[in-house]
């Protein structure tokens, strides 16, 4: 008999999105029960006594009042958070976003088929833009399999900002436009932006775009001043022409950048720092910083990104830099596609009119930039990796998380607040909250270090464990925290006691850790971001079989701090830690 059974239709990459669970709200009590736990490892007894009356007063008065309303929000809202986090983290800020918003990261592509060489650069990137535009071809039609957490399918609308995705400057708030649309929406813009030597040009080919060329204008380094410096050094530029607004828009609504960038950060398999110090604070005359995706191309044939974080969360953009080096393995880096050679029109250069006040205007931008004292390091730790932690039984994010808890410990004689992102995307239009990795069990561990114990070290493990589920589970209670201080401001409320308590900012809260911290996965790809505080560090990481790589960053001008030595006491806290799974059976 035939089998007439329908074949299943392969998923569509949107297919989801009606079906998500809505974005919850956390009972009171509970997150403010989390929040006195998260506080502890940081208050004396007296502190922490001062705090618990604050929390309880806010518990049964204000804070009650702000949740009622915040569960009305809820109910109106499929993401009662969506709006404003990203005001409140992103559009609404009003420091340079390029070194201290924007992530970056170096491609890994030097670890395989394209090691360093002088010369390759413009082949290899004309071949990795072939990849990318490939990619955006999945999403534009709807191709690209949903992402999904086990079973559980996970919000994809983060996709769409990864092209064609520019954030505005305003005054007092910036905007993001965003010009992808789905094949079965209509249109989309196609035209890739070329930038090198301070120039810009709109392209369909690279090789005769930056031969020989003067030095442009380098209208791209207004990107990186501080916000109302530079709406207001574009608003100048539009009044000056009406073609420079044209010009704009034609940046603003390209696929994305792609940047070339005579540097050559050679940089290894077992030292990125070149490459993500490039990555992260390289020339800001060749990048558009508030572009969601600009793809930097080194003259000695080595490549990395920058890009806006407002729009999107780094994970997707690690899901396009693992395809392209999948697709650049699978072929060993070489043209697999026809060799016939099309009749193109040549590149048009895109040439603002600049006046003195603009000239003017991007020299204090360039200068403000490059006198930046980020400082940036970039290893492998080859020791072992994830198959020597897994083998003892243990969770490798943990395990590295407790590993740089124990190195910030051992370097600054305490514990420093911690920020882990994790992500709940399992609900509509989800992005992140915090999970905050330093609890009182990870101090007690930290301490127990000295004269190593396992029951500590376990008790720790399951904490983070316990900890980091209920984040995922829209159960964590910083971004609940933020949506009560919101609601109160929103009212013109007085700020209520428990945000101005000192040991609200001490732990982390309002954005203030000392330590900002992400897995980026366990692929190939890895980024780098700046510290969220003058005296803090930020510590991305990625875990492969056999080794982690791991990104530091710190400011140079606080002497405290130093990402080298942070790294070095990392890899020590690493091999005690295997030394004590591996003695004492967990």
């Amino acid at each position: 008999m035939a089998n007439n059974l329908p074949h299943s239709l392969p998923e569509r990459t949107f297919q989801y999105q009606s079906s998500l669970p809505s974005l919850p709200v956390p009972t009171l009590g509970i997150s403010l029960s989390k929040y006195l736990d998260a506080v502890r490892p940081f208050a004396s007894e007296t502190e922490y006594k001062a705090t618990l009356d604050i929390v309880k007063k806010f518990e049964v008065g204000v804070g009650e009042e702000l949740h009622q309303k915040l569960l009305q929000r809820s109910k109106a809202k499929r993401n009662w958070l969506e709006d404003w986090w990203l005001d409140a983290a992103y559009l609404e800020l009003r420091t340079p976003s390029q070194l201290t918003v924007n992530f970056g990261g170096p491609a890994p592509y030097l670890e395989h088929c394209w090691p360093p060489a002088e010369g390759t650069h413009l082949q290899r990137a004309s071949i990795a833009t072939w990849h990318t535009l490939q990619y955006w071809n999945l999403i534009r039609t709807e191709t690209l399999p949903p992402q999904k957490a086990g079973k559980t399918a996970l919000d994809m609308d983060q996709f769409r900002m990864l092209f064609c995705t520019c954030k505005v400057p305003g005054v007092k708030k910036d905007t993001i436009y965003n010009y992808f649309k789905a094949e079965s929406e209509g249109p989309c813009p196609s035209h890739v932006v070329v930038m090198c030597r301070g120039r810009i040009f709109t392209f369909d080919q690279l090789t005769s775009i930056c031969e020989g060329e003067p030095e442009g204008d380098g209208v791209s380094a207004l990107t990186t001043e501080e916000r109302t410096c530079w709406a207001m050094a574009r608003e100048h530029l539009i009044s000056i022409d009406p073609h420079n607004k044209t010009i704009l828009e034609t940046i603003q609504s390209s696929l994305f950048v792609i940047s070339l960038d005579e540097s050559k950060p050679y940089s290894s398999a077992e030292n990125y720092t070149n490459m993500a110090r490039e990555a992260l604070k390289g020339n800001p005359t060749i990048r558009w910083g508030d572009k969601s995706y600009n793809s930097l191309v080194f003259s000695d044939g080595t490549f990395g990104s920058n890009c806006d974080h407002a729009p999107y969360d780094a994970m997707v953009l690690v899901s396009l830099c693992w395809y392209v080096d999948q697709q650049l393995k699978a072929t060993e880096g070489k043209w697999k596609g026809s060799d016939a050679v099309r009749a193109i029109p040549p590149p048009e250069e895109l040439v603002f009119t600049v006046d003195e006040k603009t000239r003017s205007n991007i020299r204090q931008a360039k200068q403000q930039y490059l006198e930046s004292d980020l400082q940036v390091v970039c290893y492998a730790f080859t020791a072992f990796g994830k198959s020597a932690i897994k083998e003892r039984k243990l969770h490798p994010d943990i395990f590295i998380q407790l590993a740089m808890q124990l190195a910030y410990y051992k370097l600054h004689k305490g514990p420093g607040s911690c920020y882990e992102t994790a992500m709940t995307r399992t609900f509509y239009h989800g992005r992140t909250e915090t999970m905050r990795p330093c609890t009182e069990e990870a101090v007690n561990w930290c301490k127990a270090m000295i004269d190593p114990t396992r029951k500590a070290m376990r008790l720790a493990f399951l904490k983070h464990s316990k900890l980091m589920a209920d984040a995922q589970e829209g159960k964590g209670f910083d971004r609940h925290l933020l949506g009560l201080y919101l609601i109160a401001k929103e009212e013109g409320r007085p700020t209520p006691d428990l945000f101005m308590d000192p040991l609200y900012a001490r732990s982390g809260g309002g954005g203030n850790f000392v330590l900002s911290s992400s897995l980026v996965g366990y692929t190939t790809v890895l980024g780098v971001v700046a510290p969220m505080v003058h005296h803090g560090y930020g510590f991305f990481y990625r875990i492969r079989d056999d080794r982690i790589v791991i990104s530091v960053s710190a400011w140079t001008s606080y002497r405290q701090t130093d990402a080298a030595s942070l790294f070095n006491n990392f890899s020590s806290s690493m091999h005690e830690m295997l030394h004590l799974a591996t003695t004492s059976q967990l």
